[in-house]
């Protein structure tokens, strides 16, 4: 199955998000540390709801960690400057989805480090989609690819 990894999140209501999606879909997310949030913040309960309480979320220390834990899986990024479309990508299982800060994305050594880099098109002139939302569209276009929406 897919994980989605969030780098060093700052918006916890857009965390949470992504974890309640992940939670519907059975996928683990991963947190590379440090959040710009605590765990127990309001806002990310509030978004959350009590589905928080069905997703299996791993803290990872440090990106160090991360790429540790994760070592020989493919690392794909979204970002606003890949000229690869989400939907011309071929996803496979075990991938990890990366999603940068909402406020800054990623270090350029992060950017260089992912296997593959992807982007969402959209109109010109303006930078981005949220970071959940973002996170939603290239969920789904892996899950469809791979047929690993659960089955009720």
């Amino acid at each position: 199955m897919i994980e989605i990894a969030l780098y060093q999140p700052d918006i916890p209501p857009n965390a949470a998000t992504i974890m309640r999606m992940a939670a519907c879909f059975g996928l683990k997310v991963r947190i590379i540390e440090p959040a710009g949030f605590t765990w127990s913040d309001s806002s990310l309960k509030r978004a959350g709801m009590d589905y928080l309480d069905h997703a299996l979320v791993i803290r990872d220390a440090s990106w160090t960690a991360f790429r540790e834990a994760t070592r020989g899986r493919r690392l794909i990024l979204a970002s606003t400057k890949s000229a690869v479309a989400y939907t011309d990508f071929s996803f496979r299982t075990g991938d990890i989805l990366l999603m940068g800060r909402e406020s800054s994305g990623v270090p350029e050594a992060i950017h260089e480090a992912a296997d593959a880099r992807l982007l969402i098109p959209m109109r010109s002139g303006l930078r981005s989609l949220n970071v959940a939302l973002a996170c939603a569209m290239l969920t789904g276009e892996a899950l469809r690819q791979l047929k690993a929406f659960p089955v009720r």
